[in-house]
């Protein structure tokens, strides 16, 4: 899986998202690894927010988003 979030000159940095949340029962979702806060003002936060997170959520590696291990 590619954490390319691309260019931070890039006008739509792609949201880490992968379709399994849990923000309405954690404070920071099990799929992306974004705070609810991070996730409800994606669409309004600038590109260098946007990275900003992808990073933060990178080095952390922790979110569902960053598991490698093959279930079958």
């Amino acid at each position: 899986m590619s954490n390319d979030f691309g260019s931070i000159n890039s006008e739509n940095v792609d949201s880490p998202c992968i379709g399994i949340c849990s923000t309405l029962f954690d404070d920071v979702c099990k799929g992306c690894g974004r705070t609810i806060l991070e996730v409800s003002n994606w669409v309004a936060m600038t590109p260098s927010e946007k990275k900003q997170v992808w990073e933060r959520i990178t080095e952390e590696g922790t979110a569902m988003r960053f598991n490698t291990t093959d279930p079958t």
